[in-house]
């Protein structure tokens, strides 16, 4: 029998696109990125135990929507551990999934994250980070800035990670309609964008005014066309927009997940009740902006 000692935990936290720029396509047939990504105190839970298979249990209000995938994120990042190794080992895991699936905020990109941190420490495998960014890039443009779960400046297609240090830990709202908005369905709706190399990486952002003043002068080039395919995310930033204390609101990543950054805790606890009590469809939680990788659940 497993003991809760052998028995490792990991948090996912949500990640957030506080703008996304997007540049040519690369010969890889991937765009040029260029996004600041923070990390939210809510996300999803890990848990790892010795055993002598792999196994994957789900479970979570968001559960439901990964049950159709045979191999998702999670057992892709565990075996990939695995062959980097060159020691097959099992380990059960589970996945409490709170994150809404394909919302625009790294849930499964976190998941796997997550799973590389955890099954590490599991198998006690001395990975260095370089190594464990290397697996990341082979599972999916958002894995890399997820493996240490900071503050960073994501570049590329999202392979190039720096830190971004110390951002204010701003209140937010993060807000899903409830719609699956398919990521290469959004890229090829881009009509316009407003390219790379452009964002001063030195711009000063300590305090919360600092930090509003430089987003606006920022944007996500992916909001217009995920509007596009669903309106519903126009009506999320509607809403958002009207809520007291409100100091910038917009879509994260490709959507449709939209957040909303307060001046304090109460205004963003606040709009959570009121867009729940509005529109009890939707999901909306109160999150702050954490400067590691959140709570540990």
């Amino acid at each position: 029998m497993t003991s809760r000692t052998d028995t490792v935990r990991e948090f996912a936290p949500a990640k957030i696109n506080l703008f996304l720029h997007v540049g040519e396509k690369r010969n890889d047939s991937f765009h040029e990125l260029e996004s600041l990504v923070v990390f939210a105190d809510v996300g999803d839970v890990l848990e790892f135990a010795p055993s002598d298979t792999l196994t994957l249990t789900l479970n979570g209000p968001y559960a439901k929507g990964l049950q159709a995938e045979s191999d998702n994120l999670v057992l892709r990042a565990a075996r990939a551990l695995a062959a980097h190794s060159g020691n097959a080992q099992g380990a059960t895991m589970s996945l409490t999934k709170n994150l809404p699936v394909a919302s625009g905020i790294g849930g499964g990109s976190a998941d796997a994250a997550a799973a590389l941190r955890g099954l590490a420490k599991l198998w006690k495998f001395n990975v260095l980070p370089a190594e464990l960014q290397r697996m990341a890039e082979d599972l999916g443009s958002d894995v890399p800035v997820c493996i240490a779960g900071k503050s960073a400046w994501m570049e590329g297609r999202g392979e190039r990670v720096t830190p971004a240090g110390t951002l204010p830990g701003m209140a937010m709202v993060l807000v899903n309609p409830g719609v699956a908005v398919p990521t290469a369905d959004v890229f090829r709706g881009l009509k316009s964008r407003r390219g790379t190399g452009k964002v001063d990486h030195a711009a000063r952002m300590k305090q919360p005014g600092e930090l509003i003043a430089f987003l606006k002068s920022t944007t996500n080039d992916l909001e217009a066309p995920a509007r596009a395919i669903a309106p519903v995310i126009g009506e999320v930033l509607g809403e958002l927009s009207r809520m007291p204390g409100i100091e910038l609101w917009r879509m994260s990543g490709s959507g449709a997940t939209c957040f909303g950054l307060f001046e304090d805790t109460n205004s963003a606890a606040m709009a959570t009740i009121a867009l729940s009590h509005s529109h009890p469809s939707w999901w909306a939680t109160a999150a702050r902006i954490t400067s590691g990788q959140g709570r540990p659940g």
